[in-house]
């Protein structure tokens, strides 16, 4: 498929489902952790069984009130539930206790800073606490495609739904934010956004229309989108599938897709619903919740420090350039793993320690696919070895080895320099007499730089490298080279 035509401008709006970080399940005492045996944490309540009650658990609401805080929502005074019916075979009472007319929160915002460090807000229309349904699985090769399992351990888990208004005018630009708001509920640590585990889960509504337009096309919902690739990718396919329908005038039907990963395309999973096909109305097995002043208070006094202000924080306090300081803050164990560094040996060279974080300890991680706080090199290692690099006993290519050393053994820098012999050579006499010694081994080359070739010094200070095996103080080298190659 060709790239879509600028005449159109893309319009998209998220529905972002959080899976809350609680002990048990939204309306009753059943274990809500993941990956247990099938249908291992259940109960009557979330099995739907008659004459059984909810009991809404309150740590559910705290998470809510937090996270309305962070983004700037407003509170309601009283929320109420609704029961949102429809049939499928993972919903056991047939209908969804969720939240309609009376949400927990409303409005707030969102912002996030494009690659082109662009800051960008969303608004949002509102954020919801609702429970999961079951998990359906078809994939069992026993079962020959004639059946369907089902295993109810997630129904019942609480889900806070956050809706966008839709402002998102490009794929990349839904990504980034889906990305924020995973940042946003880490940091509070009310979702821990595990997008395999179905943690964090997203529908996309997409819809396309003429450039200078103000009223928008016929919407496409994409369901439960459980990636950001995924994400951005179903967006990309379906602006352009969108654009050639009506580059032809042909219609956009209002519908519900899924993304095939094997084929990168969505299909059709059935006709969009519309609210009045769910015939809401208010759960009477669940009085209205109030949320007075006094609570909200007290549950804004356990806020942490937010990203984008510590965003600004490590750009003020640290002088860091805005790229590092988004990339630091992205993740709150990452942010600590940064500052703990720095005050290590209260190193000096920050700027160099955000360099080697966000290079050589973000690769590590990706390569031994664990967390930051999995790290096998610890803060004050790598700042050790910082150390050694700014006060000249090891070079920065030195430091590689070391690094590379410590992530193995965990042993500290001082001591794999002294086993290894790893010291740089900085004292003048020794690189006097070593330089001295390449210079004469190379008497052509010699006199090509003094004939004006004076790239050649990059071939002088490798071949004094290779006589050190990488040792010699660089900056010391080049001085006596220069000198020498003077007279």
């Amino acid at each position: 498929m060709e790239g879509k035509s600028l005449k159109y401008e893309t319009v998209i709006g998220l529905e972002v489902h959080a899976q809350l970080k609680t002990k048990s399940k939204i309306f009753c005492g059943s274990d809500a952790s993941f990956g247990a045996n099938p249908n291992e944490h259940t109960c009557t309540i979330d099995l739907g069984l008659p004459g059984v009650l909810p009991v809404l658990n309150k740590k559910v609401v705290e998470s809510s009130i937090k996270l309305g805080l962070a983004v700037g929502a407003k509170i309601s005074k009283i929320c109420r539930f609704a029961r949102k019916h429809y049939f499928y075979p993972d919903l056991p009472k047939g209908y969804q206790i969720s939240q309609y007319e009376s949400p927990i929160c409303e409005g707030g915002e969102v912002s996030f800073l494009t690659k082109s460090n662009k800051e960008i807000t969303i608004r949002l229309t509102r954020i919801h606490m609702e429970e999961d349904a079951g998990k359906l699985i078809h994939d069992d090769d026993s079962l020959k495609n004639i059946s369907s399992l089902v295993d109810f351990n997630r129904a019942g888990v609480p889900l806070l739904e956050i809706v966008s208004e839709p402002e998102l005018r490009s794929p990349e630009d839904a990504e980034l934010y889906a990305r924020k708001l995973r940042t946003l509920v880490r940091y509070l640590d009310i979702c821990d956004g595990n997008m395999q585990e179905g943690s964090l889960r997203c529908d996309a509504n997409i819809s396309l229309r003429k450039s200078g337009e103000k009223s928008f096309g016929s919407k496409v919902e994409i369901k439960n989108v459980n990636s950001f690739r995924s994400l951005r990718k179903s967006l990309e396919y379906e602006e352009i599938r969108q654009a050639e329908l009506l580059d032809e005038n042909q219609p956009v039907i209002q519908e519900t897709r899924l993304w095939d990963e094997s084929l990168d395309i969505t299909r059709n999973m059935r006709t969009k619903e519309y609210a009045h096909d769910y015939r809401y109305f208010p759960d009477p097995d669940l009085v209205p919740l109030e949320i007075d002043k006094e609570w909200i208070s007290q549950i804004e006094q356990t806020l942490p420090e937010l990203p984008d202000t510590k965003r600004e924080r490590f750009i003020n306090n640290y002088k860091l350039p805005l790229y590092d300081s988004e990339v630091l803050t992205s993740e709150n164990a990452l942010a600590n793993y940064f500052e703990e560094t720095v005050k290590h040996f209260e190193l000096k060279d920050i700027k160099l320690a955000s360099n080697w974080i966000m290079g050589d300890i973000l690769r590590l991680l990706n390569e031994q696919k664990i967390s930051i706080e999995e790290s096998p090199i610890t803060p004050a290692n790598l700042a050790e070895m910082i150390s050694l690099i700014t006060d000249g006993t090891i070079s920065g290519k030195i430091a590689k080895e070391v690094f590379t050393d410590m992530a193995k053994s965990g042993n500290n820098p001082q001591t794999i320099v002294q086993e290894k012999g790893l010291k740089q050579i900085s004292d003048l006499d020794s690189l006097e007499e070593i330089v001295t010694k390449v210079l004469n081994k190379n008497t052509e080359e010699v006199q090509d730089y003094k004939a004006g070739k004076h790239k050649l010094l990059g071939f002088f200070v490798g071949q004094v490298m290779k006589e050190t095996q990488g040792k010699a103080n660089p900056k010391s080298l080049q001085e006596i080279l220069k000198k020498q190659l003077s007279k």
